[in-house]
C-alpha cells in the first residue's frame, strides 16, 4: 500500500473512531474525482470539497480516497479534530500530485508550491534590468501590458539547466532592484476544478446597477442561472464548464423554486482562469482576469481560491482597489496550521471563512493574515452543472455569500453592522446567515 493509501486509511479509521458511528454518516454518497479512477454505479459529479467516496474492498485499510485539487476532498470535521492525518500532510500531499501529474509544465518553489516551470515574471521592469537579465542568461518569453491595471510584466525563461528555484536567486543576485517571483498556481478553496464537457451558461443581456465578478473555473447551465444575467471570459483558454464555478455562481445569483443565491438580480462576470487545465490558474492568469473584471466595473469581485503570495498579483489586488472595486476571499481550507493562504491575506481583501449551521467556525479552515468575516459554508446546498444540486462545505462557499451582502449592503462598514456572533474564530462575525440553503429543501445529492 502507498504512503498516501496509509494516510487516507488512517483518516477514515480516525472518521470512524472518533464518530462512533458508520463512516456513510460522514461521507456524501456523490464525489467528482478530479483524476481518473473507478466510480460506484449511481455517483454522479459534486461541487463541494468531499472526503472521497471509498472505492473497492470491505476493509478499510485497503480502501482509497482519491486526492483532489483542492484539498484531499476537504478532509470532514472529525477527521480535523482528531488530526490524523493532519491537515497539513494531506496538503503537502495533494500538492505533490498536481507537480507529478504536470511534470512537464509545472515544478515546485522552495516551499513545495507548484509553479509554472522554468518561468518568473518581472513586475513592471524597466529596460536596462531586463537587459542585465539577458546578459545573465534569462530570456523575455511574454510581455503583457495590462491597461485596466496600469501593470505590465515580463515572462522570462530561466538559463537551460535551471530550475525556477535557482533562476530566481540567480536573478536576484544579478539584478537585485528588478521585481521578480515565480508564477504560482492558485486552487480552489474548495470543489473539483475537472473539465465536465456540460454546455456553459448562456449570456444573457446585461443590465442592472449592482455587478459582482468572479475568479474561478468556468460556469455550466443550471436552471437557477437561466435568468442570471451572466457573461464568461477565458484567461487560460476558452472557458470551460467546472463543478465548482457553477456552485460559486449558483450562491451569488441562482433562482429556482427554494434555491436562491445571496444576490439574485445582479450582473455576473466570470473569468475562467483554468479553461479545464488543473494546472492553469496561475498568477498571470488571475491577473489577466482581475484586468478584464476591473474593466466591467463590478462593485465586488469574489476569488474562492488560494495560494502563495506573489509580487504580481499583489500589485494586481492593489490596482483592482484602488479602483474602488472591493475584494473579497475565502481563506482556503487547509487548516490553521497551513501558511496563509493569498489572496485572502493581502491587506484591504475583505477574508472570509466558513461556519456550518450551528454557527460554529469549521475545523478545516486556514488561518490568514487577517480574518474579516464567516459565512454559511457548510450543511447547504449549491447547484450541480446541469441540474440538481449538491451538499456543499468549505470556504470556497462561504465567499461568495459574504461577497454577495458586500454587494448588497454597499460598504465592509456596513456589512460590519450585519455581523453576528458565531463559536470560534469568526473575524467581525457571520454574514448571510440566512442565505443558506437547506439540502434537503432542494433535495441535493
Amino acid at each position: 500500500m502507498s504512503r498516501f493509501a496509509r494516510l487516507c486509511a488512517t483518516a477514515t479509521m480516525a472518521v470512524l473512531f472518533v464518530g462512533g458511528s458508520a463512516a456513510a454518516q460522514l461521507l456524501p454518497s456523490v464525489g467528482l474525482p478530479p483524476v481518473a479512477l473507478p466510480v460506484p454505479p449511481g455517483n454522479v459529479p459534486v461541487a463541494g470539497p468531499v472526503l472521497q467516496d471509498l472505492i473497492g474492498q470491505r476493509d478499510v485499510q485497503q480502501q482509497v480516497i482519491q486526492p483532489t485539487l483542492d484539498t484531499v476532498a476537504g478532509v470532514p470535521q472529525r477527521v480535523a479534530e482528531a488530526g490524523a492525518p493532519t491537515l497539513l500532510e494531506l496538503r503537502r500531499l495533494r500538492l505533490q500530485q498536481l507537480l507529478r501529474e504536470n511534470r512537464s509544465t509545472l515544478e515546485a518553489d522552495e516551499r513545495g508550491q507548484p509553479v509554472r516551470r522554468g518561468i518568473l515574471v518581472a513586475v513592471d521592469p524597466d529596460p536596462i534590468s531586463l537587459q542585465l537579465a539577458a546578459r545573465a542568461g534569462f530570456r523575455i518569453l511574454a510581455q503583457e501590458t495590462n491597461s485596466e491595471l496600469g501593470l505590465r510584466s515580463v515572462q522570462l525563461a530561466v538559463p537551460r539547466g535551471m530550475s525556477a528555484r535557482e533562476g530566481l536567486r540567480l536573478l536576484r543576485r544579478a539584478v537585485p532592484q528588478l521585481h521578480a517571483d515565480y508564477d504560482p498556481i492558485f486552487e480552489p478553496a474548495g470543489g473539483s476544478l475537472a473539465p465536465l464537457g456540460a454546455a456553459l451558461a448562456a449570456t444573457a443581456t446585461i443590465g442592472g446597477d449592482r455587478a459582482v465578478g468572479m475568479i474561478d473555473g468556468g460556469v455550466a447551465s443550471h436552471p437557477s442561472l437561466a435568468g442570471a444575467s451572466i457573461e464568461q471570459n477565458g484567461f487560460a483558454g476558452n472557458p470551460q464548464a467546472t463543478g465548482h464555478g457553477t456552485a460559486v455562481a449558483s450562491l451569488l445569483v441562482g433562482s429556482q423554486g427554494p434555491f436562491r443565491g445571496a444576490a439574485t438580480g445582479s450582473q455576473l462576470y466570470v473569468a475562467d482562469v483554468y479553461g479545464g487545465n488543473r494546472a492553469a490558474g496561475s498568477a498571470t492568469a488571475v491577473t489577466r482576469a482581475l484586468g478584464w473584471l476591473a474593466s466591467k466595473h463590478p462593485q465586488v469581485i469574489n476569488v474562492s481560491l488560494v495560494g502563495p503570495s506573489n509580487r504580481l498579483l499583489q500589485r494586481a489586488i492593489q490596482a483592482v482597489q484602488g479602483r474602488g472595486i472591493e475584494v473579497v476571499a475565502a481563506v482556503g481550507n487547509d487548516g490553521p496550521a497551513a501558511p496563509a493562504q493569498y489572496p485572502a491575506s493581502y491587506p484591504g481583501v475583505i477574508a472570509v471563512t466558513g461556519v456550518d449551521r450551528n454557527g460554529r467556525a469549521l475545523p478545516e479552515a486556514g488561518k490568514p493574515v487577517h480574518l474579516d468575516f464567516a459565512a454559511p459554508g457548510a450543511d447547504m446546498a449549491a447547484a450541480l452543472p446541469g441540474q440538481g444540486y449538491a451538499r456543499v462545505r468549505g470556504t470556497s462557499f462561504a465567499a461568495p455569500l459574504a461577497a454577495a451582502r458586500l454587494l448588497l449592503a454597499g460598504s465592509p462598514q456596513r456589512l460590519g453592522n450585519e455581523a453576528r456572533p458565531g463559536k470560534g474564530r469568526v473575524g467581525r462575525g457571520i454574514v448571510c446567515g440566512d442565505c443558506r440553503i437547506d439540502p434537503k429543501a432542494v433535495r441535493a445529492k
